[in-house]
């Protein structure tokens, strides 16, 4: 079952065949996790890619005054862990971490690559993927630069509406920029379509 529901995600990314879609589903390890567990802290390199089954997962930062600006939520079916450290093989700047008790697969780094090297299809699909994480980060960059907190908010939750019950709202303003008092005034007053 969690592999058919990998299967599923990672066709609709790229075409694969029958071979390379096994090969690719092989190498997947199921972990399960609590919640507020730490996946990968700042400081560390990513090892791991993750496909969420169950749960949801953020990625933040922890600056010098101990704010943490909330970057990124990641809830099934999607892949996560921290991109640009698994990518390039370099220390996060970034924790990844559980809100909520996760069931996911996992493939190491190195299986990875080594699938890519035999497959140019898997290259290709980790390619899109890639380029949609990124086009995504883009389009993120410009709704926090250019929305209002009311848009910002209302973008939100027409794309992930759980979220809003799901997760604590000072985590879901951080995401969006904005403090938590105006999070809380937002809530009140803005009807979530």
């Amino acid at each position: 079952m969690e592999t058919e529901r990998l299967k599923k995600f990672l066709l609709q990314v790229h075409p694969l065949s029958e071979e390379e879609l096994a090969a690719l589903t092989a190498t997947w390890q199921p972990l399960t996790v609590k919640r507020k567990v730490v996946l990968t802290a700042a400081g560390e390199t990513e090892r791991y890619l993750y496909f969420v089954l169950e749960g949801i997962q953020r990625a933040f930062y922890l600056g010098d005054d101990n704010k943490e600006a909330t970057i990124v939520f990641t809830y099934p079916p999607s892949f996560s862990g921290v991109a640009d450290s698994f990518l390039t093989q370099t220390p996060s700047l970034y924790f990844l971490e559980t809100l909520t008790a996760s069931r996911l697969l996992r493939m190491h780094h190195d299986e990875l690559t080594a699938l890519m090297e035999r497959y140019p299809a898997v290259r290709q699909l980790f390619f899109k993927a890639s380029a949609f994480a990124l086009k995504g980060a883009l389009e993120r960059h410009i709704e926090l630069q250019c929305f209002t907190n009311e848009e910002k908010f209302r973008t939100l939750f027409r794309r992930s509406p759980h979220l809003l019950n799901l997760v604590p709202h000072k985590y879901l303003a951080s995401y969006l920029g904005i403090d938590a008092t105006n999070f809380s005034k937002l809530l009140a007053r803005v009807k979530i379509e």
